[in-house]
């Protein structure tokens, strides 16, 4: 015979349940890897409506999106296969600090940076020019 109980009469036998769990794979994956940081579409709509103007002007004439883990990045180049001219990029870790939005320039200079998309954008608008005669 065995030390097990008898289930027959009425007594009951404890289940060691922490050997087998059921995992949902997807919310597994999503915490093993989160989600990449995006531009959202309103963000995009401000982006391409400076990149559509500098490509009109002649200035810029390809572009890159690149969503990562921690940041998103709109790369602009003047020729494709080149270093991009510019990067703006969205950091949700600095949003608190100095601000999610940045523009860096080929030389990895930041030319601005804030809270507003809008704002740190306003780097791109011609200032006016002293001309010679």
């Amino acid at each position: 015979m065995t030390d097990q109980p008898d289930l027959r009469h009425g007594e009951s036998r404890s289940v060691d349940n922490t050997s087998s769990v059921v995992v949902d794979l997807r919310e597994y994956k999503q915490s093993k890897d989160p989600l990449p940081v995006t531009f959202h579409r309103r963000e995009l709509d401000a982006i391409l409506w400076i990149y559509g103007r500098m490509v009109g002007e002649g200035e810029w004439r390809d572009y890159a999106i690149d969503h990562l883990k921690d940041r998103a990045v709109f790369s602009v180049f003047k020729r494709s296969g080149e270093m991009p001219f510019f990067r703006i990029e969205k950091n949700p870790k600095l949003a608190a600090k100095q601000g999610a939005y940045s523009v860096i320039n080929v030389n990895g200079m930041i030319l601005k940076r804030g809270h507003e998309l809008n704002q740190v954008l306003k780097v791109f608008d011609k200032a006016l020019k002293l001309v010679d005669k």
